[in-house]
This record gives structure tokens, C-alpha cells and sequence, in this order.
């Protein structure tokens, strides 16, 4: 294939300064793929402005622990230029970031395919599992923005819905977890329990169809038989925000309940994220560190997240090629 092909990694993007946190959350809380009830859209950005402004000391708090701001941009940077030199055995791609919340934005993305003369692009989702709140926001964006500016018909548009099941993806997360069970003596490394902890969403979503929980489960359950584990395993959700009812069990909730029945060891995967950030860094790896030794548990890890996995890497390139219909030995079981 001559044609130059554009790759667009589609993410949610984080503040890059503490300065930024404010401004971060009311683009997050302004999307109404996230507030979303009857009449909403009569007064989102004043209820936004309200979440953000209120939330937000809190939340820089948790960044300066990480280091003052959140690393999901270099990690998402770092992916794509991986991506693109893995790209070039293959194919002629250039390969972008669109993040839906903060920069690089979508606007940007699209600037760089016109300046390129690219006419054919892939939507990546860096979503392994397809949800409302992360999937179709970003695309969503993406056929607003291409619209607004009059440019949509200046593209042909192949998206990946999802890949939770991909083969290359699923090994990506196993090499993650073999190196997290390194970390624990091998004496008590049968007994580890390893807890997969998945960012939450509203119980609503599940109820009106959204397939990210299933898949989420399917996730875990192909990592465990690929990895073949014979350790005892859980998964459970994090990052609720709200009075929504969210998916269930909490994470921190279970890090207690396993401690309180004597669980010694814990493995946390952080599992549905592809790079790490501030769930990741600070809730999982800080916070509920804190909770799991309060309550017992003797040696707490962190398997640490996909970032600059080749394996991952070839995921995504595997993604792409199958996409674009073309054979390559990157390519896995890609839903």
C-alpha cells in the first residue's frame, strides 16, 4: 500500500501542571457523554464549573504526590512514535494523538492529517474495552470536530471499536503480571491474590447495554488462562465519582474484605488501562497501598502499566494492518 496512512491514538488526556487540573476537569465534566440525565444539557457547563472548582484542590493534592502532573502524555506521545517506526515495516503511517480532554486535542490531530495531505486514517482508541464514557466520546469528538470544520469529507474513516479480547493485547497484560509476581518470594507467590482493578462506570451505562463490564471480564478472564495462573483472583472497580451508583465491588472494599480473610500478599493490575497516570500512580499505588497496610497485608504491588510494552505496541500495529485488511505477523485475534 503507497497511500500515506494517518493513525489517530485516541485518549483522555490529563493536566500537565497543577495549573491545569481546574481547566482539565471542567472539559471532563462538560462532556455529556459524562453528565448525562434529563435536562442536563440546560446547564452542564455551570454544573461543571461548580464539580471542577470544588474538586479540584483535592485533586492537585494527588497530582503533586505523582510528581506535579500527569504522565499520560508522554506515555501517549511515546506510544505513537513506537507505534509509527513499528508502522514503517509495513506500511507508510503517520501516527497522532487526539485527547479528548486536554492536549494534543482532536483540532490539533486534524490539523496535522490536512497539513499531511492524509486522507486515510485509522481512529485507535487507546480503550481496549468499548464504553459510552470513553470509546464513543472520543469518536464522537472526532465526527464533530471533521464536521464543524467542513473537513469531514476530506477523510475516509476505519475505527477500531475495541480489542479486548485481541491475543497480542491480552499477552501485553500477561508479561505485565509476570513481572508483577516476580516482585514476591517465591515461596508465597502461589498464595498471591492478584486483584484486577478496572476504572468504574455508572450502573446506568450497564443498564442501557453498554458492554464494557463484560468485556472487562473478558479481559481478565483470557489474561488468567494465557498466563495460565493458578493463584485465586478478583476484579473490582476504582475511581467513583458521584451519587451515581457505580460497577461493584470497590476496589478499596476489596483490598479490605481480602485482608480481613487473611490474604497476606496482594498483586494490583490495573487492568483496561493502557498507560499509567493518576489512577494508577496515586489511587491504586498510594492510596489503596495505604488501605492494604492498615489492614494487614503484608507485601502490596503494582504491576506497572502497558506504557512502552513492544508487545503492546505490536497490538496496536496489529490493530491497524488487520483494519486496513492487510496480513503481518503483528497481527493477533483482533475482535
Amino acid at each position: 500500500m503507497s497511500e500515506k496512512i494517518g493513525v489517530i491514538l485516541l485518549n483522555l488526556g490529563g493536566p500537565v501542571s497543577l495549573a491545569a487540573v481546574e481547566p482539565f476537569l471542567f472539559n471532563l465534566f462538560s462532556d455529556p457523554d459524562i453528565i448525562d440525565f434529563p435536562g442536563s444539557f440546560l446547564f452542564r457547563k455551570r454544573l461543571a464549573k461548580m464539580i471542577s472548582t470544588r474538586r479540584a484542590p483535592m485533586v492537585q493534592k494527588q497530582y503533586q504526590k505523582i510528581g506535579g502532573r500527569s504522565p499520560i502524555k508522554e506515555y501517549t506521545l511515546q506510544q505513537a512514535r513506537l507505534l509509527e517506526d513499528r508502522l514503517s515495516k509495513d506500511i507508510d503511517a503517520r501516527v497522532f494523538v487526539a485527547m479528548r480532554y486536554w492536549n494534543p486535542s482532536t483540532d490539533e490531530a486534524i490539523d496535522a492529517l490536512l497539513a499531511e495531505g492524509i486522507e486515510r486514517v485509522v481512529l485507535l482508541p487507546l480503550y481496549p474495552q468499548f464504553s459510552k464514557a470513553t470509546t464513543v466520546s472520543s469518536t464522537k469528538e472526532w465526527e464533530k470536530r471533521t464536521k464543524e470544520r467542513r473537513v469531514s469529507n476530506k477523510f475516509t474513516v476505519l475505527t477500531v471499536d475495541h480489542y479486548y479480547n485481541d491475543q497480542k493485547y491480552v499477552s501485553s497484560i500477561v508479561g505485565r503480571v509476570d513481572q508483577g509476581l516476580e516482585k514476591f518470594a517465591p515461596e508465597v507467590r502461589a498464595s498471591v491474590e492478584i486483584i484486577f482493578s478496572a476504572h468504574g462506570t455508572p450502573m446506568k451505562l450497564v443498564r442501557k447495554g453498554d458492554p464494557y463490564s463484560d468485556q472487562i471480564k473478558a479481559t481478565v478472564a483470557a489474561v488468567m488462562e494465557k498466563g495460565g495462573y493458578s493463584q485465586s483472583h478478583t476484579l473490582c472497580y476504582q475511581s467513583k465519582v458521584g451519587p451515581l451508583k457505580w460497577l461493584e465491588p470497590s476496589t478499596a472494599d476489596t483490598v479490605e474484605r481480602l485482608a480481613g480473610e487473611g490474604v497476606k500478599h496482594m498483586l494490583i493490575v490495573p487492568i483496561a488501562f493502557t498507560s499509567d497516570h493518576l489512577e494508577t500512580l496515586f489511587e491504586l499505588n498510594i492510596e489503596y497501598r495505604r488501605v492494604a497496610k492498615e489492614a494487614g497485608v503484608a507485601q502490596y504491588e503494582m504491576t506497572e502499566g502497558l506504557n512502552d510494552s513492544p508487545v503492546f505496541i505490536d497490538a496496536l500495529a496489529g490493530l491497524v494492518l488487520a483494519k486496513l485488511g492487510i496480513e503481518s505477523d503483528v497481527r493477533g485475534a483482533a475482535a
